[in-house]
């Protein structure tokens, strides 16, 4: 259920801010703020104006591209995402209902994110700085299970690991088999989450990046595993791992928007994203009329993508089991993931990272999660990355390690 939620929440982003099934331009996020107050009154299309027909246009847009989607792999997840929600797009019918299907998901969407704000003004209003941090930890417990991801975070866990090195908190030997729980696939989302390209996952080859250049790992030695429960993530993965037995690397495009006014470091770390896994790639042109955007490619070398294991588990109830100790992880990440759950749930999956951790290992996670009693994992402190001068545009990475 919370999948298909997500699933339908992918596809409002891409009618929202997608840019490759129209001409018409994305909307901003001031344009987004007037459309969530105008979609949740009776009259609130009849009064959108300008907006309203860009909206109108957008849809139709979209649903032309889902009817005939050709090799598009967003446009075909869309088609099948309104196909499993009962919706055909081969009829006047069909169409009809189509539309008032992304009307329905749009306005849903839109009035979760002003709840979302409204909860988020309120963990503020406690003026603690670490119980805000706790309520906003969870504040996606009932949404859908969204797989959308962006280059920051990676950033983000590129400090922190940064940090981690300089205290020499990992080690004695280098670190050998990390596990990213739940890795995303950049589908679309407001910021960086452009669909002029295919659909990528870029987080495990991020950390893998990461860990070779600041000396914690060894290309030659280094696994990194995909552990998620969505079936499109482990499709794409497995598909990764299907090319590289064929000798073929894995291209990832990373595009940097000018609006987003990235800070110096992290325009930094974009530029040189990949140098120690991957090889230049050429990227893919953004589309005539997009404008503000910057694209560089990378292609990852099969050599690494060939040790990289998939794991069917939702981290909540379940766990990957291994033959010897030897073979859990040193570290395992976790990004925007326990923030889809409540704090028993949060826990329950504390508790299963414990298990398929080395004694020492660490879990690195943008999320505060309580800490009970018996459990083998505690915090060692964080690291706060800001990526732009805009307010709330930034993460903290908190650290847990697995006690002995």
């Amino acid at each position: 259920m919370r999948l298909a939620q997500g699933d339908a929440d992918s596809v409002i982003n891409l009618l929202l801010f997608g840019v490759s099934f129209t001409k018409e331009p994305r909307l901003s996020g001031a344009q987004v703020q007037s459309l969530s107050k105008a979609v949740g009154k009776s009259d609130g299309e009849a009064s959108m104006g300008e907006l309203g027909k860009l909206f109108d246009n957008r849809t139709r847009d979209l649903l032309r591209g889902a009817a005939s989607p050709g090799q598009n792999e967003r446009l075909v997840f869309v088609r099948k995402t309104m196909q499993a929600a009962g919706v055909q797009l081969d009829s006047a019918e069909g169409l009809n209902k189509a539309r008032a299907y992304l009307h329905e998901n749009t306005r849903r969407v839109l009035h979760e994110q002003t709840g979302f704000q409204e909860a988020l003004s309120a963990a503020k209003s406690l003026n603690d700085a670490t119980e805000e941090f706790a309520e906003v930890s969870k504040i996606y417990k009932d949404r859908g299970l969204s797989l959308d991801t962006s280059l920051p975070p990676d950033y983000a866990l590129d400090v922190a690991l940064k940090e981690m090195a300089e205290q020499h908190m990992l080690g004695p030997g280098p670190i050998k088999r990390i596990g990213i729980i739940g890795p995303g696939l950049d589908f679309t989302d407001k910021h960086e989450g452009l669909d002029f390209y295919p659909v990528q996952s870029v987080q495990p080859f991020a950390v893998a990046d990461s860990a070779i250049r600041l000396g914690l790992a060894k290309e030659s030695d280094l696994e990194v595993d995909i552990l998620d429960l969505s079936p499109r993530v482990l499709s794409h993965a497995e598909k990764i791992a299907a090319e590289a037995s064929r000798g073929r690397g894995y291209t990832i495009q990373l595009p940097r928007e000018a609006a987003r006014a990235w800070k110096p470091d992290l325009v930094s770390y974009w530029r040189h994203f990949g140098n120690r896994i991957a090889t230049p790639a050429n990227p893919v042109a953004p589309p005539a009329g997009v404008k503000g955007i910057t694209i560089r490619a990378v292609r990852v070398r099969p050599q690494l993508l060939r040790r990289t294991r998939v794991f069917d588990l939702n981290i909540v109830v379940q766990r990957a089991s291994f033959e010897s100790p030897s073979e859990k992880f040193d570290l395992l990440v976790a990004t925007n993931i326990f923030v889809y759950y409540d704090t028993f749930e949060q826990s329950l999956a504390l508790t299963n990272v414990a298990a398929m951790l080395k004694p020492g290992g660490f879990l690195l996670t943008n999320n505060l999660l309580l800490e009970l009693s018996g459990s083998k994992m505690r915090s060692a402190g964080h690291t706060a990355v800001k990526y732009s001068e805009h307010e709330a545009d930034g993460d903290t990475i908190v650290r847990y390690r697995r006690l002995p």
